[in-house]
């Protein structure tokens, strides 16, 4: 079913939209995946706050032209699925994570801060702690010094507190 004139502008504006809000790119080949599968991968998509879109590639060439995904312009071949997401790792661990489980999902590359990425590029951003994973060990690492510096204070503090029964217990001894 092809689009008229207006129907391709809508989705055109619709992806410049997202496109302004969004940090990362991740583009994948989807072909011979069941719609079973890509319904998974919407669901899944939606839950982590991605916009998964099947686009025709010269109109996601339109929506790019001008925004820094604009860096994976190349990659815009065959039947892609396209991965926008305002989090910098949410679309490359969505697609990264289907395609370990599906290898009919062929990661092509993908765009982040105006920079293109390759394959790997988008496994490694995969790889990356998300945001409150990485909060956590930041909260971890300030609290280290802290906390050792009050076990530091506490085992002082005990040992002056039993030093002080030791004291009348030796005086007790000597009557």
């Amino acid at each position: 079913m092809s689009l008229n004139r207006n129907e391709k502008a809508a989705v055109v504006e619709e992806v410049i939209a997202q496109a302004a809000k969004s940090q990362t790119l991740t583009v994948a080949e989807y072909r011979g995946l069941t719609v079973a599968h890509l319904d998974a991968l919407r669901k899944v998509a939606r839950e982590k706050g991605v916009y998964l879109h099947v686009l025709k590639n010269t109109l996601a060439r339109r929506a790019v032209a001008g925004t820094p995904f604009e860096a994976a312009e190349s990659l815009f071949v065959g039947p892609l699925i396209y991965g926008f997401s305002e989090d910098a790792v949410a679309a490359a661990k969505v697609v990264s994570d289907f395609a370990k489980t599906n290898d009919k999902l062929v990661i092509k590359g993908g765009a982040y801060g105006g920079k293109a990425l390759d394959v790997e590029g988008v496994k490694a951003l995969a790889n990356v702690p998300s945001k409150e994973v990485l909060l956590a060990q930041l909260l971890g690492l300030l609290q280290t010094p802290i906390s050792g510096f009050a076990r530091v204070m506490a085992e002082v503090a005990k040992q002056k507190a039993g030093g002080a029964e030791e004291a009348p217990a030796a005086e007790a001894a000597a009557a």
